[in-house]
């Protein structure tokens, strides 16, 4: 099972105060994952800020494009992969100029590159970029998964949606892998049906083992019936990490976090479908022990790569801190 890590590209004043996000110290993140072990760093995709972050902070944000900044991530690194946890296709009005910065990055990583998209968890951005548009956010990510596969495959694509429309356009160099995996973000069941028809991953959030068990089955059933392998479909939630010397220690510094008021803010959108289970349930949070019992749970379930663990810190030092105990203790344990 692959583990990665989550990179603040979007994250200042969601789940990590302000100021926190600073150029140096999103590298020194990223240099932290390699030296770690980590797979790789996923980072997120905001254009502006959320109305209850505007509500707390005085100052706003620092939100970094994540393409650009996955440029400076891996000419400052060796082995690392990078991953959009998740790329907001409809905030990306112009479809070929995002793939065409995706094959680009993709050549300069050497292939180190992998893409989540979605429709993002704040509508309120959504309407902020594309003021009028009626189209459903879901509806929109259905054009740009074709649209994207037509760009990397075909030598001279053309397409014709509701939302997105090009024609006679020679993408080229295509991404520098032969295959560049894109993986389908989102609770939703409609983010299974996605994964199944045009995805190589799902990526579900914050999401409990018990209901993840059967979204497996359901996207194992639905792969089947489709006519694929479902051992190529790669099942890889994202989950917040806190480790502590107790359980109740770990519980205690993740509700003193940003974190914890980013789950809540979440809890009408993203998350609005956890139940009962509390986020302390849910993620990994807890001693060694405990964090390694849920991990390998959700291996047990279907996991295949925990992507993009967001580690319950409220100082960079106290996120590396996390980090390192997480490599160590805890990543050798969960095969």
């Amino acid at each position: 099972m692959r583990v990665s890590a989550g990179l603040p590209t979007g994250m200042e004043g969601l789940t990590y105060p302000i100021p926190f996000s600073d150029p140096e110290n999103v590298i020194k993140i990223a240099q932290a994952a390699e030296k770690f072990g980590y797979d790789s760093v996923w980072g997120n995709d905001h254009m502006t800020t959320q109305h209850y972050v505007r509500a707390e902070y005085p100052v706003p944000p620092r939100f970094w494009e994540p393409l650009v900044t996955y440029a400076f991530v891996l000419s400052n690194t060796k082995t690392l992969k990078v991953g959009t946890g998740v790329l907001v296709l409809p905030m990306r009005h112009d479809i070929v100029v995002t793939a065409k910065q995706i094959a680009t990055l993709d050549h300069f990583g050497k292939g180190r590159l992998e893409l989540g998209v979605g429709i993002g968890a704040y509508r309120e951005e959504f309407l902020a970029l594309q003021p009028g548009t009626r189209m459903d956010r879901g509806d929109i990510v259905d054009e740009g998964l074709q649209a994207l596969r037509t760009l990397f495959t075909e030598r001279v694509a053309s397409f014709e949606g509701k939302f997105y429309r090009f024609r006679d356009v020679e993408l080229w160099p295509k991404p520098y892998q032969s295959h560049l995996p894109i993986y389908v973000g989102g609770n939703n069941p409609n983010n299974i049906r996605r994964t199944v028809a045009w995805g190589d991953g799902w990526l579900p959030a914050g999401m409990h083992v018990e209901r993840l068990r059967k979204d497996v089955q359901t996207l194992r059933s639905m792969a089947e019936q489709a006519g694929r392998d479902p051992k190529t479909i790669e099942v890889c939630p994202q989950f917040i990490v806190h480790v502590g010397k107790t359980r109740q220690a770990a519980i205690e510094r993740f509700r003193q976090s940003q974190m914890n008021k980013h789950l809540i803010s979440l809890s009408k959108s993203t998350l609005k479908d956890q139940g009962a289970a509390t986020h302390e349930d849910i993620n990994l949070i807890g001693t060694p022990a405990e964090v390694i019992d849920k991990a390998n749970a959700f291996r047990e379930a279907g996991v295949t790569h925990l992507l993009g663990l967001y580690f319950a810190a409220n100082t960079v030092s106290e996120l590396l801190d996390q980090m390192q105990v997480f490599a160590e203790e805890v990543m050798p344990k969960i095969g």
